[in-house]
């Protein structure tokens, strides 16, 4: 077994040339058939080397950490536009999604978003001070404390969450309806092995959503 170093998946090794990243999702991407990109570049100068070994499935891990640079970068700066980050982004949508009227209590916001109480505590300050959320004590039980979204947070979040979708449209426009539902349905099947064998935890699962892991 080979451990390949994901550096060299991300970063060209061409002499006098940076890769650099793109910001932003390409409104149309004309692809050749016979197009080949860096992932093929590896695969081929390890078959010269190590011809002994199966490297399928490089092709496949290769390829979907080098798009999640792609799709990291794109999305963090489609959040900037609205003065949030990712995770900021992931709070607004988790209570515009499914917290309702009443909000939900801290606990569950941050079991919803996969934090520690603490990281969620931050969150919380630091989207209260830009006025889109506020914290409301019950009136029953003044030591439960819920959060819900200002009329300001509820209008912000609307509008990102119609530029993010969009954006995330763009980055799929390569495929047809068809396509991109067969490709989803792969990528469940990765991950349900991961998600039914690894226990859960508020690092390595997220919804679809979120900053970098697509929330």
């Amino acid at each position: 077994m080979i451990r390949y170093n994901t550096d060299m998946i991300f970063r060209r090794q061409e002499v006098g040339r940076k890769e650099v990243l793109p910001q932003s999702f390409p409104e149309h991407a004309q692809v050749a058939g016979e197009a080949t990109d860096h992932v093929d570049e590896i695969l081929e100068e390890w078959a010269i080397e190590r011809p002994d070994l199966d490297l399928s499935a490089q092709g496949v891990v290769g390829r979907v950490l080098r798009l999640s640079r792609f799709f990291e970068r794109a999305l963090a700066a489609a959040f900037h536009q609205f003065g949030i980050n990712g995770g900021e982004f992931d709070v607004l949508a988790t209570l515009r999604r499914c917290g309702g009227e009443t909000g939900l209590t801290a606990s569950q916001l941050a079991n919803r978003c996969m934090l520690s109480t603490a990281a969620m505590t931050n969150r919380l300050d630091r989207l209260e001070a830009m006025n889109l959320v506020e914290r409301r004590s019950e009136p029953r039980d003044r030591r439960v404390v819920r959060v819900a979204l200002t009329s300001k947070g509820r209008k912000l979040i609307d509008t990102a969450f119609t530029a993010h979708a969009e954006n995330q449209d763009r980055t799929v426009a390569v495929f047809s309806a068809e396509e991109r539902d067969l490709l989803a349905a792969l990528l469940r099947r990765v991950l349900l092995t991961f998600e039914i064998s690894t226990p859960t935890n508020a690092e390595d699962r997220a919804g679809p959503e979120q900053e970098h892991s697509g929330q």
